[in-house]
Order: structure tokens, then sequence, then C-alpha cells
């Protein structure tokens, strides 16, 4: 039988995973549509220039990423010490 705590880390383990699959595609995606709309939009033809900006969006995107998971662990942070005070309390 699973208690509340066994079900809330599911939860948890799911909406991760589901994170991780979206800045999966985000991080295939993002350089590569990046790279081919500012070789004709942008920088017109300058392929270094595109590639540039190609780095720089996938870095965006990681750096969302690191920012997310920082978050999520804080807020896990906040539960598991709330959890554990009403326990001793």
């Amino acid at each position: 039988m699973s208690g509340p705590n066994q079900v809330a880390d599911k939860v948890l383990q799911g909406s991760a995973l589901v994170k991780l699959f979206t800045f999966s595609i985000s991080l295939a995606v993002v350089p590569i549509s990046s790279y081919f709309l500012s070789l004709k939009y942008v920088w017109v033809e300058n392929t270094t220039a595109s590639a540039l900006t190609a780095v720089f969006a996938a870095n965006l995107v990681l750096v969302a990423y690191v920012i997310v998971s920082v978050q999520e662990e804080s807020k896990a942070r906040a539960t598991t010490t709330t959890v554990e005070t009403k326990k001793t309390q």
C-alpha cells in the first residue's frame, strides 16, 4: 500500500521526466530552427553569424533547464522541511 509521500514522489518524478523530455526536444529544435531562420531572415547568407545564433540559443535552453531544476529542487526541500517540522510537533 502506498502512502501519501510515495504518491507525491511518483508525481514529482513524472513531472521531472516531462520537463526533461521537453527540454531535450527544445535543445534539438531551438538551435536548428534559429540557425535556419537567422540564416534566411536576419544575417542573410552569413553562416558564421547564424551558427553563433544557434549556439546562443542552445545555451539559453540549457540555462533555462538549470534554472527550472534549481527551482524544483528548492520547492522539494521546502516541502520536505515542512513535512518533517509537522512530524516533530
